[in-house]
């Protein structure tokens, strides 16, 4: 992927270059601040923009709406070192592909990245059940969502969504091909009106469509 980096600490941001690097990323800019990281957006069209929310100028989130105006095809990745639930809705609702935390290990970064290529949020495997269970916490708006909207199928595939399992392991699960998980998901996103698998799985749990916490 074609990624610019974007955060006011020179040592992080020089140490998230070199890791990108030498993973086989192509780093096609830095910026130190939003205002320059929405200008670096549209001029230089990376696939992806990894961005610190806590910045001088522009801080992160407004960067993000501007970004998502003006270059919309461009996805882009909050980095914190805050472990904020709130801010991760914003993030989400604002238009962000993922959320990761600066205490990650480079593996989960990277791994938390290659999501991204599977039309899935960039978010680490040990703390996406959190963030789900932070969303739920936080969005009280009331659903008017069927029980019947999702057929069996739709459902026990969500349930794994909701569980952290990718697109891959749910198709090795269900003995399916991740094509077919990938055409469910669509259906489920179309039925619940939903922008992605995250805010799909808190809807059908608000909606008492799955279970919060199923260990199946």
């Amino acid at each position: 992927m074609r990624i610019l980096v974007v955060d006011d600490h020179p040592l992080f941001r020089d140490g998230l270059v070199s890791l990108l690097e030498a993973s086989g990323h192509v780093v096609v800019g830095q910026a130190d601040g939003g205002k320059e990281a929405v200008v670096a957006a549209i001029c230089l069209e990376p696939d992806v923009v990894l961005m610190d929310i806590a910045m001088p100028q522009f801080d992160g989130m407004y960067a993000l709406c501007r970004i998502k105006a003006e270059a919309p095809q461009v996805k882009v990745v909050m980095l914190t070192a805050s472990e904020d639930d709130a801010s991760l809705i914003t993030a989400i609702r604002s238009g962000a592909q993922g959320y990761l935390l600066k205490s990650l290990s480079a593996e989960e970064v990277l791994s938390s990245l290659d999501r991204l290529t599977r039309g899935e949020l960039a978010i680490s495997n040990q703390d996406i059940n959190r963030m789900v269970e932070g969303l739920i916490g936080l969005v009280n708006q009331p659903t008017d969502h069927p029980k019947d909207m999702l057929t069996s199928r739709e459902a026990e595939l969500l349930q794994l969504v909701a569980n952290g399992f990718s697109n891959k392991a749910i198709g090795q699960h269900l003995s399916v091909s991740e094509n077919t998980v990938k055409y469910h998901m669509r259906q489920i996103l179309l039925k619940l009106d939903a922008q992605n698998r995250t805010e799909a799985a808190i809807l059908a749990i608000q909606s008492g469509l799955i279970k919060k916490d199923d260990p199946s």
